[in-house]
């Protein structure tokens, strides 16, 4: 059954087990005025009466949309074996694998998902996942302090403003200072890096940055390592199957969200942290690391080793407090990554570039619509907009069109930036729509 409800007889036991008379004995602690005084308000219903109620209200939500919003999370094709695989008596239990006897599919899976991330970003370690992107390009800053002896923190103002706000949130209390670096027409403006001086820890940048330009990451580069600092990068993990890797571009660190590897978009949530860097760093990595080793008959066995979390050694010397990972997730991304290789990467890669490429230049001569700027792209761009961006994305919605996202909530002063992003699964006719209802509205 779903659920078995307690009897009156059962609750009367585990009451008398832990020896008090009544539930009310046990708020007792609580302060009469914060307690509700009154029913609270729950229906009597049946299992199966409830379940249609439930799915009265699932029904509610808008799933049948054409999604053309990005900024982060993304509307790929997810392979029906994911699933099919996930169930299996050695993956299911995706909790922190504390016992390796008995988490060898867990410990393994974790071990493919390092070296998949390490070959897609050219780094020399992983560690076995993160919450999110946000948070591991917190993690990714405090690394840098730590390593360095600096507290001084350049970010450019192109990296996603949800990632910042994370950093920014993980930062507070602390004497570490952030500067965030302008942008200048989608890029990170090339007359703000003086700031990167001797006191600079590290620079944050995004490839692809938020509006989906592709950043000039070799000056950057070049700038911060002559003063010492660690070049950090925030990378797109389908975006990475086209670019230069971030190892080419000589970088320390390489965070990102892995939420396009095979994860659905679930409204938002969960996501899934990678975390990678030169081995220089791999004590120093957040979370766990999981290895591959020989047991005492010579087979081939995975257990966890370096574990830098305040739960393992003395509070004072672990290098975070993360306490878990999304190891259910990381699986999912280490199936997917594994079923589509490097070629099906690319190719899924290629098919979103070419319909971005194809949206855009349809785009683009609807008369009052224009591409916000000129620069490359992967699969994500920005629309100038004759009409706030905000009221197209209502007009559009009632259209069942997701268009894109409006870039005005995080930065003001672009209320006609409309970012749109193409993934493989938007179809000729999804565009078509799309510019049918851009047209619409440009009348």
């Amino acid at each position: 059954m779903s659920y078995i409800p307690n009897t009156d007889n059962d609750r009367r036991e585990m009451l008398r087990k832990i020896g008090v008379n009544s539930i009310e004995d046990i708020l007792e602690t609580i302060p009469k005025e914060l307690r509700l005084k009154k029913p609270l308000d729950i229906p009597s219903l049946s299992e199966m009466e409830l379940l249609q109620e439930i799915n009265e209200h699932a029904h509610q939500n808008n799933e049948d949309l054409i999604c053309f919003a990005g900024g982060g999370v993304y509307d790929h094709f997810i392979p029906s074996a994911i699933n099919t695989i996930l169930s299996r008596p050695e993956f299911i239990t995706a909790y922190t694998p504390y016992q390796p006897e008995v988490s060898q599919g867990t410990l393994q899976v974790i071990y493919e998902f390092q070296t998949h991330i390490c070959r897609l970003t050219g780094m020399d370690v992983a560690n076995a996942s993160m919450y999110d992107g946000a948070s591991a390009a917190a993690e990714a800053v405090k690394l840098a302090v730590k390593s360095t002896r600096r507290n001084k923190v350049l970010i450019s103002e192109t990296v996603s403003p949800m990632v910042r706000e994370v950093i920014n949130t993980y930062l507070s209390g602390t004497d570490i200072e952030q500067v965030i670096l302008p942008m200048k027409n989608g890029l990170t403006d090339p007359d703000e890096l003086s700031a990167l001086d001797k006191t600079a820890a590290c620079i944050l940048i995004a490839q692809p940055n938020f509006f989906g330009c592709l950043e000039e990451i070799e000056t950057i580069e070049e700038k911060i390592h002559a003063v010492g600092g660690l070049l950090i990068m925030s990378v797109d993990p389908i975006a990475q199957a086209l670019l230069k890797t971030p190892g080419e571009y000589k970088a320390d660190i390489v965070v990102g969200e892995g939420q396009p590897l095979g994860i659905p978009l679930s409204y938002g949530g969960p996501l899934l942290g990678f975390f990678a860097a030169n081995a220089k760093f791999v004590r120093n990595l957040p979370g766990r690391i999981a290895g591959r080793t020989k047991d005492i008959e010579g087979q081939t066995g995975y257990t966890l080793i370096l574990q830098t979390r305040e739960q393992h050694i003395r509070r004072e010397k672990a290098t975070s407090n993360i306490c878990t990972n999304q190891a259910l997730c990381a699986t999912m991304a280490t199936v997917y990554m594994t079923l589509m290789g490097k070629a099906g990467l690319r190719k899924a890669a290629l098919l979103s570039t070419e319909k971005a490429q194809q949206a855009a230049k349809k785009i683009n001569e609807i008369d009052g619509f224009s591409l916000y700027f000129d620069h490359p792209f992967v699969r994500e761009f920005a629309v100038k907009t004759p009409k706030p961006a905000s009221q197209i994305i209502g007009s559009l919605l009632e259209q069942q069109i997701l268009p894109g996202i409006d870039a005005n909530r995080w930065y003001k002063g672009y209320e006609d930036c409309l970012i749109i992003a193409l993934t493989e699964k938007r179809s000729v006719n999804d565009i078509e729509y799309l510019i049918k209802g851009l047209k619409e509205l440009s009348l």
